[in-house]
């Protein structure tokens, strides 16, 4: 356990990511079904990001820096499906935002295709993180 932090303050800071992290998911949805692929995209990875910060508060007492999905999976210890989800996601925390990532626009870049499957990853993200509970 981090220092000056005690497992009540892990518990509500879990509780608060998993709120986030359930909001995001329906954002990414929305979003996937008004065709605004690199937004769901985008709010997908938020999504798997903020359930695993929840994990790690709730399940190892510590709080997760940084966006690194692979990492935080990693600490967690999650199986290889969940690794390969986290590994898709991993890069589009900047791609989906940053015209300099991608060669071009990334609001011109996405389609419904990898807007579902980056859903999709998010989802088994959310689900595996939700079982450690």
């Amino acid at each position: 356990m981090e220092k000056g932090r005690e497992a009540r303050d892990y518990r509500k800071l879990a509780m608060n990511f998993w709120a986030q992290a359930r909001a995001n998911l329906a954002t990414a949805t929305t979003l996937v079904d008004a065709g605004i692929y690199y937004a769901s995209v985008f709010f997908s990875q938020q999504a798997a990001e903020m359930a695993l910060k929840a994990a790690m508060a709730d399940h190892l007492h510590r709080s997760a820096a940084g966006h690194n999905l692979i990492q935080m999976a990693n600490a967690l210890e999650a199986p290889v499906e969940v690794m390969n989800a986290a590994a898709e996601l991993n890069p589009e925390f900047l791609l989906t935002r940053n015209p300099d990532s991608l060669d071009g626009v990334p609001a011109q870049l996405y389609d419904r295709s990898a807007a579902r499957l980056h859903l999709r990853c998010a989802r088994q993200i959310l689900d595996w993180a939700k079982s450690l509970v």
